[in-house]
């Protein structure tokens, strides 16, 4: 009589054959594995972000915003071709308000429109960027468990920058009291892009280290210090907002004297392009103060890793607002202005990698300030 075969606890009745388990050491690799390709693909999605905003800023400062009076999403990725596909290109451009302004020739023309070109394909390819990554590892079930959201928020906001772009761009093709596009658009515009640039960077941050370091890191974190720093984002972002303005408004060419404004603490008169500097002047005071106490609150927290990063966010921020100056005094040259905007991008990873410390700290000693 054949021996009967014992069947296992839970074993589904009818089975042949049992499947082979992957062994957890195997599952846990894997895990971790997706993990690193996420990040990865989060820092280039980061890097992307970062490089649009050089570019843009580019082509803001060279006028060269509005040589594309259309939009078409897909016909739009080539440019002309042709003599005859240039010439019509021109033709939509000398219909606007700008080109009565500056009057460029053919060959000075061509220099805008590649500008603009140049930004509008980048941020196709910043979408697909997001997209194909996003499918593939969605596919395969690669996403950890919780993360679908967060990476697609980030995407969705990628989507409707490009909306908000064409928005902007509108708004100084139509009508003749308006040669530039609407600074409270270009605001908007410049501080989703930063928006998009912080959940990348906190992405980033997240899945350089495992679910249950974080977990178990989080009962340690340093909630005065986190929440103030919170704040301390808040008005830098802010700080982005006033700065958008004063760039759209070309107000920073208007007093290039510091620390006073013609002589005098408050501007001379009131018009937007005075008002708007002299805020972003009295922000970028405010700014130092408040990172500076935040620095303070860092040191003392007794924790050796916050205490470097408080005081590095202290440092960069005077370094910014020492470039600020340099490029207010020297007339907002395009050099000095992109350096600044990179300045302000350095600043917010600076303070989220600072606030990231404070949420998830590593297990040490706690030191005396």
């Amino acid at each position: 009589m054949a021996e009967k075969k014992t069947r296992a606890l839970f074993e589904e009745a009818g089975a042949e054959a049992e499947e082979t388990p992957i062994a957890p050491g195997v599952a846990a690799k894997e895990k971790s594995a997706n993990r690193a390709r996420i990040r990865l693909w989060q820092i280039v999605l980061a890097a992307l972000v970062v490089l649009m905003v050089v570019i843009g800023g580019l082509t803001r400062l060279t006028d060269s915003g509005l040589s594309i009076t259309e939009w078409n999403l897909v016909t739009g990725v080539l440019p002309p071709l042709s003599a005859e596909g240039w010439a019509a290109e021109f033709a939509k451009y000398q219909k606007i308000p700008e080109f009565e302004l500056n009057q460029p020739t053919m060959d000075e023309f061509k220099t805008i429109y590649w500008w603009e070109w140049g930004h509008r394909f980048l941020g196709r390819i910043v979408g697909l960027a997001f997209i194909v990554p996003f499918l593939w590892f969605f596919m395969r079930k690669a996403i950890p468990a919780g993360w679908t959201k967060r990476l697609l928020i980030p995407g969705i906001l990628i989507g409707l920058q490009g909306v908000i772009g064409w928005w902007m761009v509108s708004s100084g093709l139509a009508g003749s009291d308006r040669v530039d596009v609407a600074p409270y658009r270009l605001a908007i515009h410049l501080g989703l892009a930063f928006v998009i640039f912080c959940l990348l960077v906190w992405n980033i941050f997240c899945l350089g280290e495992e679910e249950h370091d974080l977990l178990a890191a989080r009962r340690r974190r340093f909630k005065p210090q986190l929440g103030f720093g919170g704040l301390t984002v808040a008005l830098i972002f802010l700080q982005v907002l006033c700065g958008a303005m004063v760039a759209g408004l070309d107000a920073g060419r208007g007093y290039t004297d510091w620390p006073l404004m013609q002589g005098q603490f408050f501007p001379p008169n009131d018009t937007p392009e005075a008002v708007w500097q002299f805020i972003h002047r009295m922000l970028a005071y405010t700014v130092v103060v408040v990172v500076g106490v935040f620095w303070w609150k860092t040191r003392a927290s007794g924790h050796k890793e916050l205490k470097f990063w408080g005081l590095i966010a202290g440092l960069w921020t005077l370094a910014q607002v020492f470039w600020g100056i340099v490029t207010l005094m020297g007339g907002a040259q395009p050099h000095h202005a992109i350096v600044h905007q990179l300045g302000a991008l350095v600043l917010l990873w600076v303070m989220l990698r600072t606030m990231f410390v404070a949420a998830y700290p590593s297990e040490q000693k706690i030191e005396r300030a």
